[in-house]
């Protein structure tokens, strides 16, 4: 292999994919999360209990549940950029139309929509990664990519809380001008994806010739060894045991990722009432910042050190314990702290996780599954959100709901290190110079 040629090719997948996936993550998971942040004014404009919210929240993966596996399905036979072009138009017009919603019902109604208009994006674009990077530097791509999510917390945060404030200009409120403003990137940018994202490396006019041929040829040779291949239908895909129990894993790993995002603020508000609502869009941020961080770090090591085992199963058992601890910890300084670790590891496994679950899996058949797997996900946010408002309407404590979270979280780090162990064809079989 040619060390220029390796090189060369990656250095343009990761100045020319990269950031524009991010950059539309980032805006997919703003739209899907900033209820989180308008919840801090829409709840009383409309009221909705506790209960009620996580009922609004929940709607969102009902559709999202149906529609994700049937989307995965067809952005293969029309083509990633085409498909993924419609998705982010779609929910960018749906995601504004959330400004006008006056009933809990019509939010429940909206929140559907939105579900069914975003159905396969994240799925789509995991698949699209793992059809253009080798796996020697996919947990680094994957951890770039969901950099995307996690800046949505980070910066979008405190851009929701900004927009908040408008409350009150031109007698509108401030929750509804952040659903207003909040979904119009994702229209502009899915126009952008139809001339930004090629469909297939054959397709990119930015390679050349002998980049193309040694990125096909390398693809080829890393899906030689995976588990469910191209011949495998997608049904039979669904019914292998590696898929359910990555599955497994990544419903587990959903306990922290869906209950503690979206509830973070509401969380930190019911422990620090007299800070601002500004304020508090600032702390909720911050956990993120260490995502993005540890996201990056522990894919990086992954992929240099071909490991994947503890990479993957261990930051969920340190998310789980982190936040034990936090729920138990007398002191609000402290429990903040251990929150803002167990944002952190429980992120740093996703670029590991679907490094290994690529590595297994290819052609519509790793679609389906990788779809599926991120289906099964969603039932957390179906079911968990209205049990998390529950518990806090009886209790009038988050503390019971997180630690079902943190148990969650233990057991799927300790399931993860058990599918990927050494000897489960996760194992990078080829040495690559690293990169980034």
């Amino acid at each position: 292999m040619s060390i220029a040629l390796y090189t060369s090719t990656l250095k343009k997948l990761n100045s020319k994919i990269i950031p524009f996936v991010i950059i539309c993550y980032f805006v997919a998971n703003l739209d899907k999360t900033n209820i989180s942040i308008a919840a801090l004014q829409m709840n009383a404009d409309l009221g909705l209990t506790a209960s009620m919210y996580g009922l609004g929240v929940g709607m969102f993966y009902i559709s999202y549940i149906i529609f994700e596996i049937p989307s995965n399905i067809i952005m293969t036979r029309v083509g990633a950029r085409i498909w993924i072009a419609r998705i982010m138009i779609t929910w960018g017009i749906i995601s504004a139309g959330m400004s006008l919603v006056q009933t809990p019902t019509q939010l429940y109604v909206m929140r559907f929509l939105l579900g069914m208009a975003e159905a396969g994006f994240t799925p789509g674009i995991i698949y699209y990664i793992s059809c253009w990077f080798p796996k020697s530097n996919r947990a680094r791509a994957m951890s770039f990519f969901y950099m995307g999510s996690v800046l949505a917390s980070i910066i979008g945060l405190p851009i929701s809380g900004s927009i908040l404030n408008m409350h009150g200009i031109a007698d509108i409120a401030g929750w509804r001008w952040l659903f207003a403003i909040e979904g119009i990137p994702a229209i502009i940018l899915g126009v952008m994806v139809l001339g930004l994202l090629p469909s297939t490396p054959e397709k990119a006019h930015w390679l050349s010739g002998s980049e193309k041929e040694w990125l096909i040829a390398q693809l080829a040779e890393d899906n030689r060894s995976v588990t469910v291949n191209k011949n495998h239908s997608w049904l039979s895909a669904l019914k292998n045991k590696v898929v359910l129990l990555l599955s497994l894993v990544w419903f587990l790993q959903a306990f922290g990722s869906i209950g503690i995002t979206l509830f973070l603020p509401l969380i930190l508000k019911s422990i620090a009432s007299e800070q601002s609502n500004f304020v508090i869009s600032l702390l909720s941020a911050v956990p993120f910042i260490f995502a993005c961080l540890f996201m990056y770090l522990n894919g990086r090591h992954s992929d240099v050190t071909k490991e994947r085992s503890l990479h993957m199963g261990l930051p969920l058992i340190l998310a789980g314990i982190s936040l034990g601890a936090a729920i138990y910890s007398g002191n609000l300084l402290v429990s903040y702290i251990l929150l803002v670790l167990t944002v952190g590891f429980n992120f740093a496994l996703t670029p590991v996780f679907w490094a290994v679950t690529t590595e297994k899996l290819a052609g519509v058949a790793a679609a389906a599954s990788i779809a599926f797997i991120n289906t099964i996900a969603n039932f957390v946010g179906l079911g968990l959100p209205p049990v998390l408002g529950k518990i806090k309407d009886l209790t009038n404590s988050y503390h019971y709901g997180l630690l079902i979270v943190a148990i969650a979280l233990i057991l799927g780090g300790i399931i993860g290190i058990a599918v990927s162990r050494p000897g489960k064809s996760t194992s990078l079989k080829q040495s690559a110079p690293s990169s980034l």
